[in-house]
């Protein structure tokens, strides 16, 4: 049985930084409103992407995340559809994504992180600001988030079957919903 509290607890033991915390549970929060909307185990797929960076910290360079990650989530007992989601979150892991848990946590990675570096140059700081067109406009300033890869936000709409406006929204939407418990809220 999967226990969102212990996934917690595994992730606050090998993260400290807040900003990847951060990520972990904005990519948890719209992965989880995905499966709510295929009607799929919500517990699942909140986990599997609460977990999907959780040895980045310990394991930053190819060779290692995240298949250190997954060999101790397997050793912890973690099921193969946790496991599995993790690794194909990754392009270079060689595991296909074929399942919509893996599409849904791969569309959402980047997105989500883009979505909160929008949200931190609001006047308000607060993703209750944050639109589809102030997203889609700093997506072409090449320099504003230069670590987020466009190309990875634009195919994971489009393995998704989602039009990218509306992944896009839908993931601000979701965002929204949790602000305050994700550290989003701002000054509003």
């Amino acid at each position: 049985m999967l226990d969102r509290a212990a996934a917690r607890e595994l992730l606050n033991q090998h993260v400290q930084s807040p900003s990847l915390r951060t990520h972990c549970q904005t990519v948890a929060t719209a992965v989880e409103a995905y499966a709510q909307v295929q009607g799929a185990d919500r517990d699942l797929w909140y986990i599997a992407a609460l977990l999907h960076d959780f040895d980045y910290e310990e394991h930053p360079n190819l060779e290692e995340h995240p298949f250190a990650g997954v060999r101790l989530l397997k050793e912890l007992g973690y099921p193969e559809t946790v496991t599995t989601a993790i690794l194909s979150h990754a392009d270079y892991s060689g595991t296909p994504r074929t399942e919509p848990l893996h599409h849904a946590l791969f569309a959402c990675d980047e997105l989500c992180g883009f979505i909160v570096a929008v949200s931190r140059v609001r006047p308000s700081k607060s993703v209750h600001e944050v639109t589809v067109a102030n997203v889609r406009k700093k997506m072409k300033e090449k320099s504003f988030a230069a670590a987020v890869n466009r190309d990875d936000i634009v195919a994971g709409a489009a393995e998704l079957g989602v039009e990218l406006d509306n992944h896009i929204a839908f993931v601000i939407k979701a965002l929204q919903a949790q602000a305050n418990t994700l550290g989003l809220a701002g000054t509003v």
